[in-house]
């Protein structure tokens, strides 16, 4: 018995135990699930802050991009992908391109449209009909996807695959959707109590608003809401500070400032009117500020100018812009407001891409969604063009339709202009508060703050131009720079009503005081001296003495001891900017490649600097040292100065008149106008010309396909139906793009626009010739300032034209006198370092020579100048980069030469040239002037010609000598049995070089022409070398192109591409017109000279002068020999093999380039030639060779060399003597050359 209950016992202790740890393991399990459970909640929340978070706009997803270019597709995913693989790869991932329009799941279709910059996608998913669906700008793309997987274990996650420098913002709903959809909600819930509690208690605000008490009768009265004033009854403020204690706190979420506030705030404005007849928003600003907390009302406005940016950005383009007139509206009414404006200048603007925004007018991609075919109805193209692709009929030469439609389209495009100019006009209005300078009432004025964040605003894109995602985009910087320029203006003439003597915005400029004052950050910008730091040290006698500034000793040692080492190294050599060296020329400084280069430029920000502008005339001024203070530190009387003080424009120089300036902190505004458009403006100006060169190649096309279809005979109908078919689809486009090139020419390329950026030509002329005055310092300028002169200009002739013409600008021949001007003098400025500028300068010098209307502005120049320029252009070439010199001297003889009065080479007719407008392909306009100032100095500065001529003829030897090398290895490339392919940039080169020789060929006529004393008077010294060296070559040239069977015609006839330009024409025209110059067209004593030169070189061949005119040289042997040598290449090329018979070269040929007073000239020649040729053959005696010249063995031995008395002949010995002084022989300094004749007892 007791054995049982024992037993029960202990089973009843084990049943206890089980069902214990039965319960235990069911709390692990429930605890795992909770845990679980907690664990899924928090990673929710966590993926729900985190959307959150993500940079939204307004829609379920927005694309920004600047240029489509890559698979970016969003879409849903409910899958990993690795990184190779985009959104729409794999089964279970789903996408929409907009950039190659179509949608992807494994597999691509044709769908959708094509999206751009600035449009909202958004991406519906029906987990109950299990379809996604797509829409662009709130409009239905249709179903995209049917049949995706939905239940239980499938969950779908928003994804998007991007290019690189793409951007992408989200909407998941934490703000208003911009286009909801009916029947789909957003994956976060809008906040629907605070939504109701916000618009309860704004419906309170209003009511209190709109009533007032009648004392007399004590009771409430209804009165209009805008009539409100803050400085009304007591009660209703208490009133409101009740309300505003629950009103205040919503105030700070974004989705409730969006949807209540700014909803509330623009139906103030929807009555119409201008923006102060509605004073109720000023009033309900007070109200904030009074009522809410600092932060609440920080944050509130910070979310509202946000949600506006936001609406702004992303407004669809409809015809009278009324959405971007509507927003721009209420930020102009919100920044009236004194205390507003200043919390979101310091707060918020000029953060690279916010406030610049609202400057910005799009261009839109597609035009009937911009309703522009309403606007422009009608439209026109040029229809005529002559056999270079250009325009050619004049208005009265049109037809009556063509007429018609003209003037609709102009009328269409006037109408839109006009829209576009109201929403301009409100952007200068917000532009205009933000540089108001006389509200001091609440602190520092607007324009100041403006001023610093314009500065950091400057400096951050100056800094990242290495990195685009950082910059503000080129696009919105052209906007924002007109904008700025009117409103720049504006102001100006404004203040400067008040003082009748100050300047006119009209001859605004900047004072060079400004670029070494230290009042003004250029960050890393490069000066035209070099380094900041090297010209502080060097020019610092310069500096007291002309602009009272001394250089604190202690701030140079401040430098990095990277400079200092740099600098001691370079010694004195290095300072070019005193008066003594402005009239050499200079070598580049080494350190001007310093690593070191950006800190020792921003050592101006932080330089301490005396200053002092004399006010007793009398008297030796006082200098006083002062510290620079940072950007953020300076203050409205650091800028405008007071009391003594002159602020931006201390360190006035003795040059520079002290001219009153009202407003000096516009000047630091113009100052960074200048810096913007050579940052991004201009690039991007040059970029939107695409649109009207699309419009060109399209109507081109459109012409030539319907004079096809004129041409097509009726039995070809399936010929006929393809014509037709382009015809439409031209037609198509070019509705399309002459739309588009109206919103572009209106907003980027108008008259307006065009006005803005010739005043900014003239602001850096006029800075650039008072920079100029101050002599040496004229190295502390910035190098932009020369850059924008330059690109200016180039953007005036080029991007502007044809829609407006330069010659309508104000001004405008004296304007491109000015900058003729600056160009000859600056482009050889010794005071000039940097290599990038001066071949710049070098490079607009030699595009400004070679249109006729800037040609005649360089020779209205003073004569002084000219002068000058011309002695630059003939310094040796070995001495500097000479190929663009030589294309000045070329630019300034074509017209006058033989056989060179074409603008294309004869044998490039046929093709259209890429670029009509180059200036290579210009018409010739040769100027006389300036080619008697050449040949006077020529003349008059013997070895000045010597030098010249000796490196024009080194340079004509290394170029031909390279060409024919290059076409050696083409020619041996093309001959091997396996298929080659000639490196491109071989090519190039190859026809550089022959372009460089023809080029140098032109000078050397272009010389012989003007001073041929200088190769046929021997009495000056190297007039008979030069003769012999010139020979030499001009024999070289002829027998490489001319002789029979030769390398040149085997590589002509391959005619591969980027050799275009090499041929038999434009060499041959050349050397012919040197030799007709000193055979025919000289004196009978130097023609005899120049034929016994030309004669005695071993290299002199007959035939190669009989070749000029088609005849068969004496070596030919055969009338067979006429034809091109070429035969054997003739395979390579479909022109060669069906021409095996090709004519021979012959300026017979060329009736409409050479004149028969030319060809005259060529026979007599000829003639001249043949008979000397045999006068000299019968009169020469045999030569030992014991007698020849033993370094060329060409002539006979003339002269012996003191002291060593080796031997050779004179022609190469005074060669020699022009690069060196050593013997060939023995290495021996040669001090003197004395004639040697050979002992008769020999």
């Amino acid at each position: 018995m007791m054995m049982m209950i024992v037993m029960m016992v202990v089973m009843m202790v084990m049943m206890v135990v089980v069902m214990m740890m039965v319960m235990m393991m069911m709390m692990m399990v429930v605890m795992m699930v909770v845990m679980m459970m907690i664990v899924m909640m928090v990673v929710m929340m966590v993926m729900m802050v985190m959307m959150m978070m993500v940079m939204v706009m307004m829609g379920m997803m927005v694309v920004r991009r600047a240029r489509l270019s890559g698979p970016d597709r969003p879409g849903s995913d409910a899958a990993l992908f690795p990184p190779q693989e985009g959104v729409g790869d794999t089964p279970d991932s789903y996408a929409y391109d907009g950039n190659r329009v179509r949608k992807w799941n494994v597999t691509t279709t044709n769908y959708g449209k094509s999206w751009a910059a600035g449009d909202i996608v958004s991406c519906l998913v029906d987990l109950d009909e299990g379809t996604i669906t797509f829409c662009l700008n709130g409009q239905s793309l249709g179903t995209a996807f049917s049949g995706i997987k939905t239940g239980p274990g499938v969950a779908y996650f928003p994804a998007i695959s991007l290019s690189f420098k793409e951007s992408v913002a989200f909407n998941f709903g934490s703000r208003p959707l911009r286009y909801p959809v009916e029947g789909y909600l957003p994956l976060q819930d809008p906040p629907a109590a605070d939504l109701l509690k916000a618009h309860q208690l704004l419906g309170f605000i209003k009511n209190v608003l709109s009533t007032c008490l009648d004392p007399q009768e004590d009771k409430l009265l209804e009165k209009e809401a805008a009539d409100w004033s803050l400085h009304g009854e007591p009660t209703v403020l208490i009133t409101l500070a009740h309300i505003f204690n629950h009103f205040a706190p919503l105030m700070c979420k974004v989705y409730l400032v969006e949807d209540v506030l700014m909803n509330f705030l623009l139906g103030i404005l929807e009555g119409g009117g201008s923006v102060d007849e509605h004073p109720l928003i000023q009033q309900l600003l007070d109200l904030f500020w009074l009522l809410m907390e600092e932060h609440e009302v920080n944050e509130c406005l910070k979310q509202l100018m946000m949600s506006l940016l936001r609406a702004y950005r992303f407004s669809p383009i409809i015809p009278d812009l009324g959405f971007q007139i509507h927003y721009l509206r209420l930020t102009t009414a919100i920044l009236r407001h004194e205390k507003s404006r200043k919390y979101l200048l310091n707060n918020l603007t000029f953060d690279v891409l916010r406030s610049v925004v609202f400057f910005y007018i799009k261009t839109p991609l597609r035009v009937k969604e911009a309703g522009l075919e309403e606007l422009i109805p009608t439209t026109w193209w040029p229809t005529h063009f002559d056999k270079e692709g250009k325009d050619e009929r004049e208005p009265k030469d049109e037809s009556s339709d063509e007429r018609l439609r003209r003037r609709a389209y102009e009328r269409g495009c006037q109408r839109l202009k006009k829209r576009i100019e109201v929403v301009e006009d409100l952007q200068v209005q917000i532009l205009k508060l933000l540089l108001n300078n006389k509200d001091k009432t609440t602190g520092e004025a607007s324009r100041y703050i403006f001023l610093n964040k314009f500065r950091k605003f400057l400096q951050e894109n100056a800094s990242n131009r290495g990195h685009p995602t950082a910059l503000c985009p080129p696009e919105y910087m052209v906007c924002f720079l007109h904008r700025l320029v009117a409103a720049v203006r504006s102001c100006w003439d404004e203040g400067g009503r008040k003082s009748l003597s100050s300047l006119s915005s009209e001859d605004a400029y900047v004072p060079p005081q400004l670029f070494y004052n230290g009042k003004v950050d250029y960050f890393d910008l490069q000066r035209l001296g070099g380094l900041l730091s090297h010209l502080k040290k060097t020019l610092k006698d310069d500096l007291a003495c002309k602009a009272n500034v001394l250089i604190d000793p202690a701030e140079i040692q401040t430098t990095s001891m990277d400079d200092l080492d740099e600098d001691e190294e370079s010694g004195a050599a290095q300072r070019p900017f005193g008066a003594a060296a402005m009239g050499g020329a200079l070598a580049r400084p080494s350190w001007l490649s310093s690593p070191t280069l950006g800190r020792a430029n921003r050592f101006l920000s932080t330089a301490a600097v005396s200053l002092m502008t004399p006010r007793r005339p009398l008297s030796q001024p006082e200098k006083v040292k002062v510290r620079t203070l940072a950007v953020e530190q300076r203050t409205e009387e650091d800028i405008e100065g007071s009391h003594g003080n002159d602020g931006l424009l201390l360190g006035r120089p003795q040059e520079e008149p002290d001219q009153p300036i009202t407003d000096k902190s516009l000047l630091e505004i113009i100052d960074g106008i200048v810096m913007m458009y050579n940052l991004s403006v201009h690039q991007q100006l040059g970029k939107m010309v695409v649109v009207a060169d699309e419009v060109h190649e399209y109507a081109v096309a459109l012409k030539d396909t319907e004079e096809k279809i004129a041409r097509c005979p009726a039995r070809r109908a399936d010929i006929l139906e393809e014509l037709q078919k382009s015809q439409k689809v031209f037609a198509e486009k070019l509705n399309h793009l002459s739309r588009r090139l109206a919103w572009i020419n209106a907003t980027i390329y108008s008259k307006e626009k065009m006005l803005d950026v010739y005043w900014l030509l003239c602001v850096c002329i006029r800075t650039i010739e008072h920079a100029d005055n101050t002599g040496s310092l004229f190295a502390f300028a910035p190098e932009f300032y020369l850059n924008v002169a330059m690109n200016a200009y180039s953007a005036l002739k080029n991007y502007f034209s044809p829609a407006n013409s330069m010659e309508e600008l104000p001004g405008y021949e004296e304007t491109l006198t000015q900058l003729a001007a600056i160009l000859a003098k600056h482009f050889a400025d010794p005071r000039i370092v940097g290599t990038d500028i001066k071949d710049s300068l070098m490079q607009a010098l030699a595009s400004y020579v070679c249109y006729p209307q800037s040609l005649r502005a360089v020779e209205r120049i003073p004569e002084e100048q000219r002068v000058a320029m011309m002695r630059n252009l003939l310094a040796p070439y070995e001495q500097r980069p000479w190929a663009q010199t030589n294309w000045i001297l070329v630019r300034l003889w074509r017209g006058c030469g033989f056989g060179y009065r074409y603008t294309r080479l004869p044998h490039l007719l046929k093709t259209k040239p890429e670029d009509a407008n180059l200036p290579s392909l210009q018409k010739p306009c040769p100027s006389l002037l300036l080619q008697k100032h050449m040949a006077e100095l020529l003349s008059l500065d013997k070895d000045m010609a010597a030098s010249f001529l000796n490196s024009v003829l080194n340079q004509l030897n290394w170029a031909f000598s390279e060409f024919i090398g290059m076409i050696q290895e083409i020619q041996q490339a093309a001959e091997r049995p396996e298929r080659n392919f000639v490196d491109t940039r071989q090519l190039k080169v190859c026809a550089t070089c022959f372009d460089l020789s023809v080029s140098l060929l032109r000078v050397l006529e272009m010389t012989v022409t003007l001073v041929p004393e200088i190769f046929l008077d021997w009495s000056r010294p190297s007039a008979e070398l030069l003769l012999r060296r010139l020979a030499q070559l001009l024999n070289q040239v002829l027998n490489r192109v001319t002789a029979e069977k030769n390398l040149f015609d085997r590589v002509v006839n391959l005619r591969l591409p980027g050799l275009e330009s090499v041929d038999h024409y434009p060499i041959l025209v050349a050397v012919t017109g040197i030799l007709v110059r000193i055979l025919v067209d000289g004196d009978k004593q130097g023609t005899s000279r120049a034929a016994a030169v030309l004669l005695s070189d071993p290299c002199f061949q007959l035939h190669s002068i009989q070749h000029l005119l088609g005849e068969p040289g004496a070596s030919s042997g055969s009338p067979a020999a006429v034809r091109p040598a070429g035969s054997s290449a003739a395979p390579l090329t479909p022109s060669a093999a069906g021409n095996p018979e090709r004519k021979h070269f012959s300026l017979h040929a060329y009736t409409d380039y050479i004149s028969q007073e030319e060809k005259q000239k060529v026979e007599m020649m000829l003639d001249f030639l043949t008979e000397e040729s045999k006068q000299a053959a019968a009169a020469t005696a045999p030569t030992s060779e014991e007698d020849l010249c033993p370094i060329c063995y060409a002539h006979s031995i003339s002269a012996v060399f003191r002291p060593c008395s080796h031997k050779s002949c004179k022609a190469c010995i005074n060669q020699h003597l022009m690069n060196n002084k050593d013997c060939f022989f023995c290495k021996a300094t040669i001090t003197g050359v004395e004639d040697y004749s050979k002992p008769c007892s020999s």
